[in-house]
């Protein structure tokens, strides 16, 4: 996996219903106000909220708009908080084969500071599922969805980190400087429709779903049509952790994304697999997703009740789009210390070429421990501009065999490299 470019493809489809929907109010303002303000972490670009069930402590959960329902990923911190559970629900994963069981807790409290989410139903994953702290390098608990969003006006701002979240009533009238392009709501699940320019391929336009989930640029489904057409240049890899599993296809790029009139150009862009469940894509009625790779570039206000998106570029719209030009994919190991580890070395890349591997610990990145780090940066650093010269200290460590005995052996390596743009 390449947790630089992680898509957190946690899309979910379910084989029962909730049922409850039409009874749930969704979040709400606390106090009479036209509008607050809700601070959120950006780690990888996924929007992550401190949030606290039935007054418990807050946990991090991610802002997902590709998911229907809340979810916690962990059974046992369920427990813990004294969740209570009705019935046993089966899931489909997004890998389309690996089948979960969560347990549906009907009414719960979300606290999100100054919102709060009342008679909220969480799926409650039976298994907990921990792996994503390995990849974003902070611990997630779970995320919420459509709820959150489906009565208010819900601005995010990657320039300042703050979610704005409106009273249904203030946003009547599309604020200065700001586009609109048009949202359907299906599903609990927001599109819209975007123009592509592909490198190679006619020019397409496309039902895209709008995923904060996920942090691809631009992901593109090759099953749903014939028109999709991979580009000359891609890199075979993992394209990201979901619920069932990693996702592998290709990485390549297309000439330009069209919004509502902006236009996102060489955009790094996800073909995931085909696969004999392809067809609960085919199903969507959509042909792919962007990701927060594309959002974070603009200031976006979605306004599901309208059905539109109204959104202007960011501070960063410019900023090129990149893929890992290293090589290595990093995850963290799940130890109470802070250590990371190379969980993948692609052959023939700069990594690879000056002597890293596959398993291989990071001790210190450009001199500095590993301690002083956090993933998201490391990750950063490793994409962000091709000739930047990277120094990677690092312990191998090997199980030889002596005198009959199996013993450990370690190494320290000193891996030094020039970033390569491979896409």
């Amino acid at each position: 996996m390449n947790p630089k470019y992680i898509a957190l493809y946690i899309l979910i489809f379910f084989m029962c219903s909730l049922g409850v929907e039409a009874q749930i109010p969704g979040f709400n303002i606390k106090k009479d106000r036209r509008s607050v303000t809700i601070p959120f972490f950006d780690y990888n670009n996924l929007i992550i909220v401190p949030v606290s069930i039935n007054g418990e402590m807050s946990v991090n959960f991610i802002l997902d708009t590709g998911v229907r329902s809340n979810i916690l990923f962990s059974k046992t911190l369920g427990d813990e908080i004294g969740l209570q559970y009705t019935r046993k629900l089966n899931l489909m994963g997004a890998d389309g084969q690996t089948v979960l069981t969560a347990s549906v807790s009907p009414n719960n409290t979300l606290d999100v500071g100054p919102v709060v989410g009342e008679m909220q139903p969480m799926l409650v994953l039976d298994e907990d599922f921990m792996e994503l702290e390995m990849v974003i390098g902070i611990p997630i608990m779970g995320v919420i969805g459509y709820e959150f969003f489906k009565f208010n006006p819900v601005k995010i701002d990657y320039d300042l980190k703050t979610l704005t979240f409106y009273r249904s009533s203030a946003m009547k009238w599309r604020p200065l400087g700001y586009r609109k392009t048009d949202l359907v709501i299906e599903n609990s699940k927001p599109y819209l429709r975007a123009s592509l320019d592909q490198i190679q391929g006619p020019d397409l336009n496309l039902k895209l779903l709008i995923d904060t989930g996920a942090n691809h640029g631009l992901l593109l489904n090759r099953e749903t049509t014939d028109d999709i057409k991979l580009p000359p240049k891609v890199m075979e890899s993992e394209l990201g952790r979901s619920l069932g599993g990693d996702l592998f296809g290709f990485i390549g790029r297309v000439n330009k994304v069209k919004i509502g009139g902006i236009k996102f150009k060489e955009v790094i862009t996800s073909y995931p697999e085909i696969t004999e469940f392809s067809f609960i894509i085919q199903e969507s009625g959509r042909q792919g997703s962007i990701g927060t790779d594309l959002i974070s570039r603009t200031k976006v206000i979605l306004d599901y009740q309208r059905n539109r998106m109204l959104f202007k570029k960011g501070q960063d719209f410019g900023r090129p789009f990149e893929f890992d030009m290293s090589g290595v994919s990093i995850r963290m190991l799940p130890t109470d210390e802070k250590r990371f580890y190379l969980s993948e070395v692609r052959d023939g890349s700069p990594a690879y070429e000056n002597g890293l591997r596959t398993f291989d610990e990071i001790l210190a990145v450009n001199k500095i421990p590993i301690d002083f780090w956090e993933l998201s940066e490391v990750n950063k650093i490793l994409r962000s501009r091709e000739g930047r010269v990277i120094r990677l200290d690092v312990i191998r460590r090997k199980e030889e065999s002596e005198a009959g005995e199996t013993v450990v052996v370690e190494q320290i390596i000193e891996a030094t490299f020039e970033l390569k743009r491979q896409i």
